[in-house]
């Protein structure tokens, strides 16, 4: 597995688990703990997160399937943004500790902006740091005006990721994001990375997966995964879903192969508004 380093020096996996949508069908848990064993133990150990996600029953999960792998993972969870002021992303954080079943979180992002002040915010990231409750912390849903606005409040330095939507179809982020993050060495972590298995399956995808011999959609997750600075957290709910994705790790695209995607998914040639789903 590549690894990409976090500033201050902490290293994680290039390719990482989602869980959005996990949790929330009881007939669907046994599969789903197993996926989410079986990544780690294919080594995608780091593992996102949300409070937000099914209202606390996919952290209840997670926490489930971490049970005697816990420090061997990087885990990671985010925090509404109305529960962001200093206080609140305390208390925020506490819920999802006893969840997950953890005393710490390696990473605490601020799901998306919202009305309370980002000095607030970091004030509470900072005294959870402090606290030993979570090692690092980061934002989502950032755009680079967001990350101009974070980055004037003192303390925003300690900040680690941008979390954002980014795959083939939802290229917006290279245009100014991502070279803003690079120039302040932040690694970008792309979330639905094959945008939730919508990508089309035909088309130019259909044609390399052919010569290579795999699917479509995992020569999209290695579109993703070639990115530099890129951390991708596809979700798989299936022991099947996960030896795809981590099979797309080891998919080298040639220059020739990424020129066709270049050409068929084209680059941002101006700004395009953040998305996010």
């Amino acid at each position: 597995m590549r690894n990409i380093a976090l500033p201050g020096g902490d290293v994680v996996p290039v390719l990482g688990q989602g869980t959005w949508m996990m949790g929330e069908k009881p007939e669907r848990r046994h599969e789903e703990i197993a996926a989410l064993r079986l990544g780690v133990s294919l080594g995608m150990t780091l593992i996102d997160t949300a409070e937000m996600y099914g209202e606390g029953a996919t952290e209840r999960l997670v926490g489930e399937a971490l049970d005697g792998l816990r420090d061997q993972v990087f885990l990671v969870s985010k925090v509404y943004p109305h529960n962001a002021s200093r206080r609140g992303v305390i208390a925020a954080c506490e819920r999802s500790l006893a969840r997950l079943r953890t005393d710490r979180l390696d990473l605490y992002l601020l799901h998306w902006r919202g009305a309370v002040p980002l000095e607030e915010t970091i004030a509470g990231f900072e005294a959870l740091r402090q606290a030993g409750k979570i090692r690092h912390w980061g934002v989502s849903n950032f755009d680079t005006d967001d990350m101009d606005a974070l980055f004037e409040v003192p303390g925003a330095d300690a900040c680690v990721t941008d979390q954002v939507l980014y795959n083939l179809a939802r290229r917006g982020p290279e245009y100014d994001l991502a070279p803003w993050l690079a120039a302040h060495d932040l690694p970008m972590m792309a979330y639905s990375p094959i945008e939730q298995g919508r990508l089309p399956k035909h088309g130019i995808l259909g044609d390399i997966a052919r010569t290579r011999h795999v699917e479509p959609l995992q020569i999209a997750l290695a579109w993703v995964l070639s990115q530099p600075g890129v951390i991708a957290i596809p979700k798989a709910g299936t022991q099947a879903h996960v030896r795809a994705n981590r099979a797309a790790h080891d998919i080298d695209l040639t220059p020739d192969e990424l020129a066709l995607l270049d050409h068929h998914f084209e680059p941002p040639a101006r700004k395009y508004p953040l998305e996010m789903i």
